[in-house]
């Protein structure tokens, strides 16, 4: 709908709507007022009042009409509080692209965003509602086509011309993604979105271009056996979604389980990591499968995770128990020996070729020792920024002597997002806004912590001596 700037306020002229919904108009050149008619219900507008009168109801409005001369607008907001109440059909507003959408017409909403990430390109577009779609390869370009009727989309301008090309629409339902001479290869994925939608990620990988080598000096010592992380920085987060297959943890008086609750939390987590961060992210599972708790660390160590993150939902057997927590390991429970293994130096070992390298030899059980002072670190910063964002339980951030986190070899936390066994918060953990709520504030934190400014930690609060039902 084309629409106009009056007095500050976009506006769609009665004629255009009158064209479109078939409303009848008669002007009162008494009262200076306006009526229109639509199914047989009518609605009084008079100039200079930000009020209208639908079918004896009276609503507000943003603002006035507006007249000029023969002519007559109203605020774009007048179809949705106005009109849409006496249509008869569904009739939504979409007023950043100031559409109008009538009937059971399909047109979803996609916002695309992209992110160069080195040797591959990130698109990701937010699909709202949730819609059908194939991602395919025809010629040099990528297809995204919809089961729709036609888009409403917001597309981003390419920044690695060599890669892609150009990013448009095609046809009614489709966006097309023009390919560069760099081209290699694509992958997509999708993933649940904000507030019900669809995320769909389209990587597209470039062509890797080794420039010849220069002949070298043989170096004066053996070459690392490992490319070290530089320090303050992050390249592999490993989230692990607590329990899963027969194991569904606990369980609401709604039906929700932890083990669903935790994955779609993980899910999102990943996704939101990877968009801001452009960090590679690994879940330990992603779907329902049963996993060991020593295998979730494992996964963590064997890719050599910088990061590792346990999502669950908590359980008590009082259901006014609330919040959320934040828990690192205490090391109580393995004595002495665990303090002597955080503060072991490291073996030196000869290395094939000639020369040593110092290696980390350290037992399962006390491998995340050594990284005690920087996961207290990393869950004082996750709880301070979750709980700007959700309520937190009186006893926020905790050690215990938890399983999973026992054997990561990296900064591990297990996060507890709130209680399943409250109705209250059952419902809210099942809510898109609650869940967003607590990814949002999981990524400040990695950030802040990345970044060398994590909250500086402080004693944990021992467990509390409160009945809950730990199956960890």
């Amino acid at each position: 709908m084309p629409a106009r700037t009056i007095n500050g306020q976009e506006m769609f002229a009665v004629n255009d709507l009158a064209r479109l919904f078939n409303l009848g108009t008669k002007e009162d050149p008494i009262t200076g007022g306006l009526t229109i008619t639509l199914r047989g219900q009518n609605i009084l507008l008079t100039q200079n009042q930000e009020i209208a009168s639908v079918g004896g109801r009276l609503i507000s409005l943003p603002a006035p009409p507006a007249r000029e001369g023969a002519a007559w607008f109203v605020p774009v907001d007048f179809v949705a509080r106005a009109l849409a109440p006496v249509a008869g059909t569904p009739i939504e507003l979409r007023k950043p692209s100031r559409i109008i959408i009538t009937g059971d017409f399909r047109m979803p909403r996609v916002a695309g965003r992209i992110e160069p990430l080195g040797a591959l390109t990130r698109l990701t577009f937010d699909v709202a509602p949730p819609t059908r779609h194939t991602v395919v390869q025809e010629g040099a370009r990528l297809l995204i086509r919809f089961e729709a009727d036609a888009l409403d989309a917001t597309l981003p301008a390419p920044a690695t011309p060599d890669l892609i090309a150009a990013i448009h629409p095609e046809g009614a339902a489709a966006i097309a993604i023009e390919l560069g001479p760099r081209y290699a290869s694509f992958r997509s994925s999708e993933l649940p979105g904000d507030r019900g939608g669809t995320r769909i990620v389209v990587e597209v990988v470039g062509k890797t271009t080794d420039a010849p080598a220069a002949p070298a000096a043989p170096p004066a010592e053996a070459p690392p056996l490992l490319d070290l992380v530089p320090a303050g920085t992050l390249r592999t987060v490993v989230i692990d979604a607590g329990h899963g297959g027969t194991d569904q943890g606990a369980k609401g008086s709604g039906g929700n389980v932890e083990k669903g609750i935790s994955l779609s939390l993980a899910r999102r987590l990943k996704a939101a990591l990877e968009g801001r961060l452009g960090v590679r992210v690994i879940l330990t599972r992603d779907g329902d499968t049963g996993i060991g708790l020593d295998e979730r660390a494992a996964v963590a160590n064997n890719n050599k995770a910088d990061l590792f993150i346990s999502l669950h939902a908590n359980a008590s057997v009082r259901n006014t128990a609330s919040g959320a927590q934040v828990f690192y390991l205490d090391l109580n429970e393995y004595g002495d020996e665990a303090q002597r293994a955080a503060s072991a130096p490291r073996e030196s070992l000869p290395v094939f070729g000639g020369g040593t390298r110092d290696i980390e030899v350290v037992a399962w059980q006390f491998a995340q020792a050594r990284h005690i002072e920087r996961s207290a670190t990393l869950a004082r910063t996750i709880e301070a920024a979750l709980r700007s964002r959700v309520t937190m339980n009186a006893r926020g951030l905790q050690q215990g002597p938890l399983r999973v986190l026992v054997g990561a070899n990296m900064p591990a936390v297990l996060v507890e997002v709130g209680f399943l066994t409250n109705p209250a918060q059952e419902a809210q953990l099942a809510s898109d806004a609650y869940q967003n709520n607590i990814v949002q504030g999981i990524v400040d934190a990695v950030i802040q912590f990345r970044d060398g400014r994590g909250v500086p930690a402080v004693p944990a609060a021992p467990l509390a001596p409160v009945p809950q039902v730990d199956r960890r």
